[in-house]
C-alpha cells in the first residue's frame, strides 16, 4: 500500500502546485500541462513493462529498484532548476513509478486467497485511491507553507519506510518461464506514447501539425504492430488470452468509463474551486477530504462484502450513485456556497467511488492467475491512467477557453454519463463467481 500511495499522492498532489511552479519557473500553461502529462505518459506506457518485469525478476526486487529510483527522481524535481528539467525530471519520475503499482498489487496477491484477498485488495484501494483524492489537501498545505518544491521532497519519508519494511518480507514464488518481451515492451512504449502525446498536442498546434502527424504516424502503426507481437511471441508481455476471461475485459472497459471520469472530475474541480470560488490551496484540499474519510473507513469493508457476494452488484450500483454525486453539483453557482451546493454532492460522490473501486480490482484481478497478477495489475493501471490522461486532455474542449461556471456544470455532467455507463457496463457483463455452500 505504501508503495503504490506515493505514485498516486504524486500524480494528484501536483495539480494544486501548478500556479506557484510558473510563478517560480515561467513557462505559463504550456509548462502546467507538461509537467502534469511528462508524468502520466510515462507512468502509462511503461506500466505494462514493469508487470512484465515484476513477474520476470521477482516483485519484491522489482518494487525496490521502483522505490530507489522513484525517491532519486523526487529529488530531482524538487531541485529542478529551471521548467525543463523539471520536465524532465517528471518523466523520470512517472517511469520509476511504473515499476511500483503492478508489483506491490501483486504481492498481495501472492499472499492472500479468497474473500481475504478481496478484503486486502478493499484496504489497498481504500489507501491509495484515497491517496489519489487527498493529493490537494496535502499539495496545498505544503504550498502555503514551505513551498511546491516540498510536494516532491516529502516523497522520500514513505519511501524509507516502505523500504525498511520491504526488506523484512520473504520474496513470492516467480512465476516459472517468465521472459521479457523486448519487441513487445518496445512496440507498447512507442503505441501508448505516440497517440497520447498527439493528443495533447494537438490542442495547441492542430492536428496537422508534423509533430502530431509524425507521432501518430508512429504511435498508430506500433500500436497494431504491438497487438501482433503479443499474440506471436512465446512469452508475451500483454497476453491476449487474459481478454479471453468475460470479467478481466468487462471490469478493464468498465475502468477506462470510470476513472476516465474520476480523473475529469477531480481535475475540474480543484481548478474551479480556486480560480473562481477563491479557495487557496488548502482549502480547496480539505474540500474533497469527506471522500478520503468515508473511502478510509469503509474500502475494507466493501471490499470484504464483493468477496463474499460477488462484485457485480456493487460495480452496478456504485457508479451510478458517484454519478448522482455529480450531478447534485450542477447546483453550483456563484457566490459559491461550499456547504449547500457542493458538499452534498461530495458526499454522495464519495460513498459511490467507495463502494465502486474495490470490487472493481477484485473481479478483474481475480479473474486472471495468481502468477499473471503482475501483468494483470499493469495492465488495469495503465488503462485507468491512460483513460484518466485523455479525459484531462479533452478538459479544454467541455469546459471552453476559460473556466467558469457553464464550463463546471459541462464537466460535472460529462462525469456523471462517464460513471453510469461503467455501472451499466458492470451490471450487463460481470459474472459473479458461483458461491459456495
Amino acid at each position: 500500500m505504501l508503495a503504490s500511495l506515493v505514485t498516486f499522492l504524486d500524480a494528484a498532489i501536483i495539480n494544486v502546485a501548478l500556479p506557484a511552479m510558473v510563478r517560480d519557473l515561467g513557462g505559463g500553461l504550456t509548462l502546467q500541462q507538461w509537467v502534469v502529462d511528462a508524468y502520466l505518459i510515462t507512468l502509462g506506457s511503461l506500466m505494462l513493462v514493469a508487470g512484465s518485469l515484476s513477474d520476470a525478476f521477482g516483485r519484491k526486487r522489482i518494487l525496490r529498484l521502483g522505490l530507489l529510483g522513484f525517491g532519486a527522481t523526487s529529488l530531482l524535481c524538487a531541485l529542478a532548476p529551471t521548467g525543463a528539467v523539471l520536465i524532465v525530471a517528471r518523466g523520470l519520475q512517472g517511469a520509476t513509478g511504473a515499476l511500483l503499482v503492478p508489483g506491490s498489487l501483486a504481492l498481495i496477491l501472492s499472499f492472500f486467497s479468497g474473500p481475504e484477498q478481496a478484503k486486502a485488495i478493499g484496504a489497498w484501494t481504500g489507501w491509495t485511491g484515497s491517496a489519489f483524492i487527498a493529493g490537494p489537501l496535502v499539495g496545498g498545505l505544503l504550498v502555503d507553507t514551505v513551498g511546491w518544491r516540498w510536494i516532491f521532497g516529502i516523497n522520500v519519508l514513505p519511501i524509507a519506510l516502505t523500504l525498511a519494511l520491504l526488506a523484512r518480507m520473504e520474496e513470492p514464488v516467480r512465476p516459472e518461464g517468465a521472459r521479457i518481451d523486448i519487441l513487445g515492451a518496445v512496440l507498447a512504449c512507442l503505441g501508448l506514447g505516440g497517440p497520447v502525446y498527439a493528443l495533447i498536442e494537438q490542442e495547441k498546434v492542430g492536428w496537422t501539425h508534423p509533430t502530431v502527424l509524425v507521432s501518430l504516424g508512429v504511435g498508430v502503426p506500433a500500436f497494431i504492430a504491438f497487438l501482433v507481437q503479443e499474440k506471436r511471441s512465446p512469452h508475451p508481455m500483454m497476453p491476449l488470452g487474459l481478454f479471453r476471461e468475460r470479467n478481466f475485459w468487462v471490469g478493464n472497459l468498465a475502468t477506462t468509463s470510470i476513472y476516465g471520469a474520476l480523473s475529469l472530475g477531480m481535475f475540474v474541480i480543484t481548478l474551479f474551486l480556486q480560480e473562481v470560488g477563491g479557495f487557496r490551496a488548502t482549502a480547496a484540499g480539505l474540500a474533497l477530504m469527506p471522500t478520503t474519510l468515508i473511502m478510509l473507513l469503509l474500502s475494507s469493508t466493501f471490499g470484504g462484502l464483493a468477496g463474499r457476494f460477488g462484485s457485480r452488484r456493487f460495480m452496478a450500483v456504485g457508479p451510478c450513485v458517484a454519478g448522482v454525486g455529480f450531478l447534485l453539483m450542477l447546483r453550483v453557482g456563484t457566490p459559491l456556497d461550499f456547504w449547500t451546493q457542493m458538499l452534498p454532492g461530495v458526499l454522495v460522490f464519495g460513498l459511490g467511488l467507495t463502494t465502486t473501486v474495490a470490487p472493481l480490482t477484485a473481479a478483474v484481478l481475480g479473474s486472471i492467475h495468481k502468477e499473471q497478477a503482475g501483468i494483470g495489475s499493469a495492465i488495469n493501471n495503465a488503462i485507468s491512467r491512460v483513460a484518466g490522461l485523455i479525459a484531462i486532455a479533452f478538459t479544454g474542449l467541455i469546459v471552453g477557453p476559460r473556466l467558469d461556471v457553464a464550463g463546471f456544470h459541462r464537466a460535472m455532467l460529462v462525469t456523471a454519463v462517464l460513471l453510469v455507463m461503467g455501472g451499466v457496463i458492470s451490471a450487463l457483463g460481470i459474472r459473479d463467481p458461483p458461491r459456495k455452500a
